[in-house]
C-alpha cells in the first residue's frame, strides 16, 4: 500500500503545482471514513482506494481524478455524504465522486432486458466526463488483481462483467494496457483450461523460435539504419487472451495463427513511419492483404500506426507496427495520453489531443447510449 508521502510525492513527480494539502486531507479521510472495514482478503479496506488512486498516478492523471480515486467509496459504503464530499473538497470532487457512487450502484443484472438499460444508464452516467469511467477502471483493475479471494461464484459473475463491459470500455477511451489486464485477469478465472494451453504452447514456441526471433529486432534496426532511418525495434508476444479469442472468431487451430510474435518499430516523425514501412517492404516480401493505415484512418479511439506483415529474417512471418512515441503512448494509454500542463494548470488538454489527429474521447460512448436507445438492445453493443 502506498503511504501518504508516497503518493504525493508520485503526484508531484509529473504536476509540481499538485495541490499537496488536498491530497493529504482526502488520504487522511478515506482511512478514517473506511476505519475498521475490512475486504474479503482480510486487508484494511482503506487500503483498495489508496492502490486505485496509485493506479492512476501511473497515467499521471490530475489532482481532482486521484482524490476522487481515494474518496470514490466512501458515500457508497460509510456514513459521508455528497454534501459532506462537496464541503471539505470542493463541488468538482463531489460531481466526480457522485459518478463514480452511480456506477457503483448499476450492478449489471442476469435477465437480458434488464443489462441493457442498465447499460444505457452506466454509460450515460459515464459520457459526461472520462475522469469518472478512468476512476472506475482502476478501480475494477485493483479488483480483479484481488479477485482470488471472492467467492468462486461471484468472481465468476464479476469476471464475465469484466470483460464483457469494463474491458471495451477501457478499449473505446483507448486505454489498451488497463484494458489487455482486465482480460487476462477475466480470462484466467473464466477459462483456465484454456489460458494454461495457451501458455505451454507459447512456451513451445519460444523454445522452437526463440534464437531467431531475438535475432528479428536487431535485423530490422540495422536495416533501417543502413537506410537513414532511425529506430527502437522490439519484439512481443501477444496475451493469452488475445490468441484465444482470434481462435474463435476464425475457427482456426493453433498453429495457423501467423502474428504471435509481433515487433513494434518506433521511429521519430510520421514521415518516418512511412519510410521505415518503404524499406521494410523492399527488404522483406509483404504479406498480401495484411497491410492498414491506422495514421492515415486513425480508430475511433485515436489509435494512430501502421501495421504490415512480412516474411521476415529466418522465413518466419512476422507482423509490425510501425509509429512514432507520441503515437505508441496514445496507443497505450489512450485519453489518458493527453494530460500536460496548459496555461500554468495541470489537465486535459483538448486542443493537444485534436492536433495529434485526435477526436473527443467520450465521442464513442455517447454513440453506444444512441445505439442503445435507437437499436435493438444490449446485443447492438
Amino acid at each position: 500500500m502506498l503511504r501518504q508521502f508516497e503518493l504525493v510525492e508520485a503526484v508531484r513527480s509529473y504536476d509540481p503545482t499538485a495541490d499537496e494539502a488536498l491530497l493529504n486531507r482526502a488520504y487522511v479521510y478515506a482511512m478514517k471514513m473506511h476505519g475498521s472495514q475490512l475486504r474479503a482478503s482480510g486487508d484494511p479496506y482503506f487500503a483498495h482506494p489508496i492502490q486505485v488512486a496509485g493506479i492512476l498516478t501511473d497515467y499521471r492523471l490530475d489532482t481532482a481524478t486521484i482524490v476522487t480515486a481515494l474518496l470514490h467509496d466512501v458515500v457508497e459504503d460509510t456514513s459521508a455524504t455528497r454534501d459532506d464530499i462537496a464541503a471539505m473538497f470542493g463541488e468538482e470532487i463531489a460531481s466526480l465522486v457522485e459518478g463514480v457512487t452511480k456506477l457503483s450502484r448499476l450492478e449489471l443484472q442476469a435477465e437480458h432486458t434488464r443489462q441493457a438499460e442498465n447499460l444505457r444508464k452506466f454509460i450515460l452516467a459515464i459520457s459526461k466526463d472520462v475522469r469518472v469511467l478512468l476512476v472506475k477502471l482502476a478501480d475494477r483493475l485493483h479488483n480483479m488483481r484481488t479477485l482470488k479471494h471472492v467467492k468462486p461464484e461471484k468472481r465468476e459473475r464479476i469476471s464475465r462483467e469484466t470483460l464483457e463491459v469494463y474491458a471495451p470500455l477501457g478499449r473505446s477511451i483507448g486505454i489498451h494496457s488497463i484494458a489487455s489486464e482486465l482480460e487476462e485477469l477475466a480470462f484466467e478465472h473464466l477459462n483456465p483450461t484454456a489460458r494454461t494451453a495457451i501458455e505451454r504452447r507459447l512456451e513451445a514456441l519460444k523454445l522452437e523460435h526463440g534464437r531467431a526471433i531475438d535475432g528479428v529486432s536487431r535485423e530490422v534496426e540495422r536495416v533501417l539504419e543502413e537506410a537513414g532511418v532511425h529506430a527502437r525495434v522490439f519484439g512481443r508476444q501477444k496475451t493469452p487472451y488475445s490468441i484465444w479469442r482470434k481462435l474463435q472468431r476464425k475457427s482456426v487451430g493453433f498453429s495457423s495463427l501467423s502474428d504471435i510474435y509481433g515487433f513494434r518499430v518506433i521511429v521519430e516523425t510520421e514521415d518516418d513511419c512511412y519510410r521505415a514501412l518503404g524499406v521494410i517492404h523492399r527488404a522483406w516480401p509483404m504479406v498480401p492483404e495484411r497491410f492498414k493505415d491506422f495514421i492515415s484512418t486513425p480508430k475511433s479511439n485515436n489509435y494512430r500506426s501502421l501495421h504490415t506483415t512480412v516474411v521476415g529474417p529466418s522465413g518466419l512471418r512476422i507482423e509490425m507496427q510501425i509509429r512514432t512515441d507520441a503515437m505508441d503512448r496514445v496507443a497505450e494509454d489512450g485519453v489518458a495520453a493527453h494530460w500536460a500542463y496548459k496555461n500554468h494548470a495541470y489537465g486535459f488538454d483538448k486542443e493537444a489531443m485534436e492536433k495529434d489527429g485526435g477526436r473527443d474521447p467520450l465521442q464513442n460512448l455517447r454513440h453506444l447510449v444512441q445505439v442503445i436507445e435507437h437499436g435493438e438492445g444490449g446485443e447492438d453493443w
